[in-house]
């Protein structure tokens, strides 16, 4: 059997095993939409992309990576969920020569047909819920293997009618090529990121304002490109102060040049406080027209807690 063919078996029947290990998760946290992953080829990898160079870049996982953006990239993708729940993105990612790269991005996400009732019970019509994140990202190549970068995230929440909430978050990242297709990242992320809620227009003197403070997540990722680009194998450990430690990793093997297969695990928990894992697969498919290379990236994601899988597609163009 051709090498990258086993290495492809390898990796999806290692994936297969993984799925039934237990790991918790803070998903009942504010902005847990922000933390599902950032478009197909993520997703596929299970989101262990903090330290990947290679390919589309996005400073989503790190916004250290920008400056190693090759091309210029726009992507679109969207989400085939269950619950009746969305979730989309877009963003455009290019090198600013000789030594930066900028990388700008938009997340949305709600839940619809939410069955809405006042107070004896009757019907008052369909209610949603929309959370979006949009994000601007600048790294910097400092020496020729280390880069840094930072991300400026604004938030906006409509929760329901005139209860909405909006707040500015930051990103920081590293990255280090330490040779032998080997690099290291550590990104802090969702520093000061936190939702203010104000209930006196709807209730009036019975509303209350809270804060929901978002959790603040230090990752630690390490990515190797095999010899001859035969496989790109990529890990990250994740801490949060909620007290939670939590596992990926994913790998990505190009059968042939316009074909790459993809699969990944998300959310082991360190700590065995047992919430799902999240395991993936994923590949794209690329050809080249003149100067310009679209893609078609797709991902499936065994989500634990619920009754189908996600798709998430992705349509992207280097140029």
């Amino acid at each position: 059997m051709h090498t990258r063919y086993r290495v492809a078996t390898a990796i999806l029947c290692g994936t297969l095993a993984l799925s039934t290990t237990a790991l918790a998760q803070i998903g009942g946290e504010p902005g847990a939409f922000s933390r599902l992953g950032f478009g197909a080829r993520g997703m596929a990898m299970g989101n262990a992309m903090s330290a990947v160079t290679a390919g589309d870049v996005v400073s989503y996982y790190n916004p250290a990576l920008s400056p190693s953006a090759v091309t210029r990239n726009a992507t679109a993708s969207f989400g085939i969920l269950s619950l009746d729940r969305s979730l989309n993105f877009v963003s455009y990612t290019q090198a600013l020569r000789p030594k930066a790269g900028l990388s700008i991005g938009l997340i949305n996400a709600g839940v619809s047909a939410i069955d809405g009732r006042d107070s004896d019970g009757r019907q008052t019509g369909a209610l949603r819920t929309s959370e979006n994140q949009a994000f601007l990202g600048f790294g910097v190549r400092v020496t020729d293997a280390l880069q840094m970068g930072i991300a400026l995230k604004l938030y906006y929440y409509h929760l329901y009618t005139d209860v909405a909430s909006t707040t500015v978050g930051i990103d920081l990242g590293a990255l280090y090529r330490l040779g032998g297709g080997v690099t290291v990242a550590l990104t802090a992320r969702d520093i000061n990121s936190r939702y203010k809620w104000d209930t006196s227009t709807l209730f009036g003197q019975n509303g209350q304002t809270t804060e929901d403070k978002f959790p603040m997540l230090i990752t630690a990722g390490v990515a190797y490109m095999l010899p001859d680009s035969i496989a790109l194998v990529a890990v990250e450990l994740e801490n949060s102060n909620r007290s939670s430690t939590i596992a990926r990793a994913g790998v990505e093997v190009p059968l042939v040049p316009a074909f790459t297969v993809r699969a990944g695990i998300d959310r082991l928990d360190v700590r065995e406080q047992g919430n799902g894992v999240r395991p993936s697969f994923g590949f794209t498919a690329r050809t080249s027209l003149g100067s310009w290379q679209p893609a078609v990236h797709y991902a499936l994601v065994l989500e634990p807690f619920s009754p189908s899988p996600l798709h998430m597609i992705s349509l992207a163009v280097a140029f």
